[in-house]
């Protein structure tokens, strides 16, 4: 069912490490509430790479491909996505009261009223809102299936393995984030690290709507 897996395991991984909006997101939530929202939004994100993964296995992410306005008109949602996330994280820091460091301020009061379920959707919303990721799904997947076999069963399955390999490293980026947030804990230095976040939030929205 499966050609070469040791490399398809390498390939996600070092994919996911790759710095650009799925680790914004995630610096965002450790920043603003924690470590809780910030494994919703990793529930989330490996939820949606599952979806793009039976998308292609099912052919739709080859028409997604196909289709140019399709293809920009997820392109400009997700970037919307990211934009909201900036100008919400830039807000949060402006109104966060001086003083106010252990949850981060504004930031964390918001997204605790989120937690977990909040942090799940926005990584869904963000994820499927990336065609990027079924562009990956359609072209990469494909070369680590053999021909026998289920192949929409072998194509799902390395669907669930790359979303389990982004989970994990994530786990581990963000956990690297909230102890690096611990020993910040000075009010001033986290709103200038949210307000950072923002901004690249921000620019990330852009490019991802313009496909810069």
């Amino acid at each position: 069912m499966f050609s070469n897996l040791p490399a398809f395991l390498l390939t996600t991984w070092l994919l996911a490490m790759l710095p650009g909006a799925g680790q914004a997101v995630m610096v965002r939530q450790v920043l603003a509430g924690g470590l809780r929202g910030a494994r919703g939004t990793i529930a989330g994100n490996a939820s949606g790479l599952v979806l793009w993964s039976v998308a292609a296995a099912a052919g739709l992410s080859a028409v997604l491909m196909a289709s140019p306005r399709a293809y920009a008109a997820v392109r400009i949602v997700g970037g919307i996505v990211l934009v909201t996330l900036g100008v919400r994280t830039l807000l949060a820091a402006r109104s966060a009261p001086p003083g106010v460091g252990d949850a981060g301020g504004a930031a964390g009061v918001s997204a605790g009223r989120g937690g977990f379920r909040g942090g799940y959707l926005m990584g869904l919303g963000t994820c499927l809102g990336n065609p990027k990721a079924g562009v990956f799904a359609v072209s990469v997947l494909p070369q680590f299936v053999t021909t026998t076999g289920p192949v929409f069963l072998a194509s799902t399955a390395l669907g669930v393995l790359w979303a389990l390999v982004n989970a994990c490293w994530y786990l581990l980026f963000t956990w690297l984030v909230n102890r690096g947030r611990a020993l910040v804990s000075r009010p001033a230095v986290q709103r200038r690290l949210s307000v950072a976040t923002g901004v690249v939030l921000l620019l990330l929205g852009v490019a991802v709507a313009t496909g810069a």
